[in-house]
């Protein structure tokens, strides 16, 4: 019972708890999705639609960042937390010494991968001739900021398992702000058009990673050596294991983008709108959704400290307490978010630059379509990292892969052949709905466990 008196995780109200763990991550991963938003802004008052385009096509990398972010930021913070909460401290470093070394490799990694396959690449993800050569400046410089990316936004999660929300809201803050500054700078002052939104996002993203970075090799629960760093079995294994939820569900994200991509390419092209009116709606619709998926992961990571050290405590009644009202939260601002998508759809639109009418009564359709169903949207994310928080990695990689893979992805392809273009708008309400169902009958039937495990 010790570290349930000693640890606020184990004894502070849940309520305050996921003021402090929740806040910082929801503005965290707010201000991280400003990088694409105010590139998105700049862009297309700028370049113009081709432009939006290009950004929509580079897109799924930068899911890509998250995922890999994600898998072991998340995985190693769920695994970190969990060992404090059994007191096992050797473990504890090891699984943030592991996860810090797996970020950058895999940062290091994609960079390489990205850079001798670009134009391949940004053919696969859907762009067009008029579009490619805006994609590849864009893209080929970003992805030199990919390992800082990835640090930054994996990094964040140890940060708040070590206690520290506001310093990683902190660190994510600081290269948004300095994105913002420096896109107007470079874009119209220098002139640099694609090039310039690329490298004041990079810039932004190597402030952030250093500051990340920073803090870990200075952990205040626990000290951190260079060698727990290098791959070990022991810590590498659990930590892919609890962060491969969270990591599905991005490169699901990633898998459902391309085929989008190339569906609105390919139907679009049928249409009387042409392929680039479709694409260039669907990426200013894919990083306005983003802010508003921001807010839902941020509170799906602010669980995460609190759900799994009181998992590990024994503490049934302070996991079903934490869920209930993270979930509340989160219904709430989808609400939100819903009204807003629905009653100002051309006004969100307008905010990206101009088109034609036809332009914005495609996208007015899109928006109100395809995210009908926002309401609900925060049930699966937040039911997901839950059982990863507990260490039930298998039920919360199915639930990732409910949405994205198992529902959406063949109504994509099914669907616009007997739609058309209409038929990706569509897809997307029906696999969030059906998505929000299951994740709700699984949690119920996990609290029934929890109540038999766990009864005080």
């Amino acid at each position: 019972m010790e570290n349930k008196n000693t640890n606020p995780l184990g004894t502070e109200k849940i309520g305050s708890l996921l003021m402090k763990f929740a806040i910082p991550s929801i503005i965290a991963m707010l201000v991280s999705s400003l990088y694409n938003i105010v590139d998105q802004f700049f862009i297309g008052q700028s370049v113009g639609m081709l432009g939006n385009a290009a950004t929509n096509v580079a897109f799924p990398l930068t899911i890509t960042c998250t995922a890999l972010a994600l898998l072991c930021g998340i995985g190693g913070a769920a695994n970190f937390n969990l060992a404090m909460g059994r007191k096992e401290k050797e473990k504890a470093v090891s699984f943030a010494g592991g996860a810090i070394g797996m970020m950058l490799l895999a940062g290091v990694v994609l960079t390489i991968v990205v850079t001798l396959f670009l134009k391949p690449m940004m053919f696969a993800f859907g762009a067009t001739d008029n579009v490619l050569d805006y994609a590849l400046t864009y893209t080929g410089i970003t992805s030199l900021g990919f390992p800082f990316l990835i640090v930054t936004t994996g990094g964040s999660n140890l940060i708040r398992a070590d206690g520290s929300p506001k310093y990683s809201m902190i660190c994510t803050l600081a290269g948004a702000i300095i994105n913002t500054i420096l896109d107007p700078l470079f874009i119209f002052t220098f002139d640099m058009g694609m090039a310039g939104a690329a490298w004041a996002t990079i810039i932004g993203q190597v402030v952030s990673g250093i500051m990340v970075l920073g803090y870990l090799a200075k952990f205040k629960t626990v000290h951190i050596p260079l060698k727990a760093l290098l791959p070990s079995k022991a810590s590498w294994l659990p930590i892919l294991t609890l962060g491969i939820a969270p990591f599905f569900n991005q490169m699901a994200m990633m898998i459902v983008q391309i085929v989008m991509n190339n569906t609105l390419t390919y139907y679009g092209g049928q249409s009387s709108y042409g392929s680039e009116i479709p694409m260039a709606c669907a990426g200013i619709i894919s990083k306005v959704g983003m802010i508003f998926f921001a807010i839902v992961i941020g509170i799906s990571q602010g669980i995460q400290p609190i759900i799994s050290f009181n998992y590990g405590a024994g503490n049934g009644k302070r996991v079903k307490e934490t869920y209930k009202k993270a979930l509340t939260a989160a219904i709430l601002i989808s609400t939100a978010a819903f009204l807003l998508f629905q009653i100002f759809p051309r006004e969100i639109i307008s905010i990206f630059g101009s088109g034609s009418e036809e332009y914005f009564t495609f996208a007015e359709k899109f928006f109100r379509i395809y995210l009908f169903f926002t309401f609900i949207n925060g049930i699966q994310p937040i039911t997901a990292n839950t059982f990863t928080s507990i260490g039930k990695s298998g039920k919360g990689v199915f639930l990732s892969l409910t949405r994205q893979i198992i529902f959406l992805l063949p109504l994509l392809i099914i669907l616009p052949i007997f739609m058309g273009i209409d038929g990706v708008m569509y897809s997307a309400p029906v696999a969030d709905g059906i998505a929000a169902v299951f994740s709700a009958w699984f949690m119920w039937k996990e609290f029934k466990i929890i109540d038999k495990q766990m009864p005080n």
